[in-house]
């Protein structure tokens, strides 16, 4: 947690009126989480600050808030903040670059320096976990409804796989106890993530039989829009199943590749071995060593990531047995 920044953020944020919240594109739990639980903590202390998310949506991010509705003249005298977002190309509403003044904060290997205030601290498992370091840094300041409570845990608790994913923490438990403090019922939310569609059930069923494994361990699955149409299923729904392939004793890579919009193939890349980043930049992404993603393009170049991560298995399972 570097302090100094920290406390020029919450200087900054204090001293505007008008703040625009931006997430980045295909929104997943943690950018909106942390986006509707920064508005939170931002409206509840200031009440006549105007503060809006500038934010793409889905059905299951929805759970986090509504995004409002910007116009040009939004951003005019404003501070953007830009959360959970490596790359600029990645944000969801480019016109965040309108604003006067732009802040970054992000957990993700660095990637790109475009904020006049470039936070960065790849420590936490997720952003939302930086917004907490920042309420908490200035608590005696700060306020927090319900609702901002819920949205941080929600987005802590998806992006660290419910606490099991790398750089989880005493600070990650310390953080999230607080928002008990604040009125978080755990179970709302658990039970929003526990609940699965029948459709949904029936496709995980069909995925767990047809998933396929290279020769050295990288288990993967390719999502098909046939197959999607075929279960009455969303991408979305679809590509939330990837750590479903993460159980396997030998696969310690495993990679979901989907179409989406304009035929773009991209995938989501796990991993509970090697680290995997280097080989998302390769193909056009990036993220952690952990859990990355890469914009492939056509299923030519998906072909070709399967060979890389291949060997990229076989080279970490020949450094265990000479470890061993």
């Amino acid at each position: 947690m570097n302090k100094i920044v920290l406390k020029e953020i919450f200087d900054e944020i204090k001293s505007r009126n008008k703040i625009v919240i931006h997430t980045h594109e295909r929104p997943d739990g943690d950018c909106t989480g942390s986006a509707y639980g920064l508005k939170d903590i931002i409206k509840t202390t200031w009440p006549e600050k105007e503060v809006y998310v500038a934010a793409e949506t889905s059905d299951f991010v929805s759970f986090n808030g509504t995004p409002d509705v910007i116009t040009d003249e939004t951003h005019k005298g404003a501070l953007s903040i830009v959360l959970d977002t490596a790359n600029r190309d990645r944000v969801a509403d480019k016109r965040f670059v309108d604003a006067d003044m732009v802040i970054k904060i992000d957990h993700h290997i660095k990637v790109d320096e475009f904020g006049d205030i470039d936070y960065v601290d790849t420590s936490r498992p997720a952003a939302t976990l930086i917004i907490l370091d920042l309420f908490l840094l200035f608590e005696d300041e700060l306020k927090m409804s319900k609702d901002g409570a819920r949205a941080l845990f929600f987005g802590t608790l998806t992006d660290t796989g419910r606490f099991k994913y790398s750089g989880v923490d005493g600070d990650t438990f310390r953080n999230v106890a607080k928002l008990y403090d604040y009125g978080l019922v755990a179970s709302e939310v658990y039970a929003y993530l526990d609940t699965r569609t029948e459709e949904l059930t029936r496709f995980k069923g069909y995925f767990l039989q047809n998933y396929s494994k290279t020769e050295n361990g990288v288990a993967y699955f390719k999502v098909e829009n046939e197959t999607l149409e075929q279960f009455g299923v969303s991408l979305e729904e679809a590509t939330s199943l990837v750590n479903e392939l993460g159980y396997f004793n030998d696969c310690p890579v495993w990679i979901l590749m989907a179409e989406y919009e304009e035929s773009i193939v991209r995938a989501r890349i796990r991993s509970k071995g090697p680290a995997i980043n280097l080989l998302a930049n390769e193909f056009n992404g990036g993220g952690h060593a952990m859990a990355s993603g890469a914009n492939l393009g056509t299923w030519d170049v998906a072909e070709k990531l399967l060979i890389e991560a291949d060997k990229l298995v076989k080279e970490y399972k020949e450094k265990q047995k000479q470890d061993n």
